[in-house]
């Protein structure tokens, strides 16, 4: 609270954000353009969503991700991508017992945690 009251630059600067599935790094943030380090915990995943005004490519740095898009299952490994397009129903699972690292970039004209349309969410949140 002291550090708050006195507006310190460390608070106020922080680029890291925690979730109930992880945490997320914003590495680089451009008008269209929004770069993440994502760590997403052992067993857990993110909503299964849909964004609006932004795509999304995926790159694994560390574990296997689970994908699912639209319809389609399917499994990335260390150095793999994907790519995840505008409108495009999605959601990343992590079933192994180890942290999955990936690289987010988000492009699009609205970068923002309000474009996400939360189709079912593990834990509860407002879709």
């Amino acid at each position: 609270n002291r550090l708050l009251s006195n507006n310190d630059h460390f608070l106020n600067n922080s680029q890291e954000f925690y979730r109930p599935w992880g945490k997320y790094i914003v590495l680089e943030k451009k008008k269209n353009f929004l770069i993440k380090k994502i760590t997403l915990k052992s067993h857990h995943k993110i909503s299964l969503q849909k964004h609006n005004f932004r795509s999304e490519h995926w790159i694994v740095l560390n574990g296997k991700a689970k994908v699912t898009r639209d319809d389609d299952i399917y499994y990335l490994k260390k150095n793999e991508s994907t790519f995840i397009p505008q409108n495009i129903i999605h959601c990343l699972e992590n079933e192994e017992k180890t942290d999955l690292e990936i690289i987010e970039i988000q492009m699009g004209t609205k970068l923002s945690e309000k474009d996400i349309i939360r189709i079912e969410d593990p834990y509860g949140r407002i879709k």
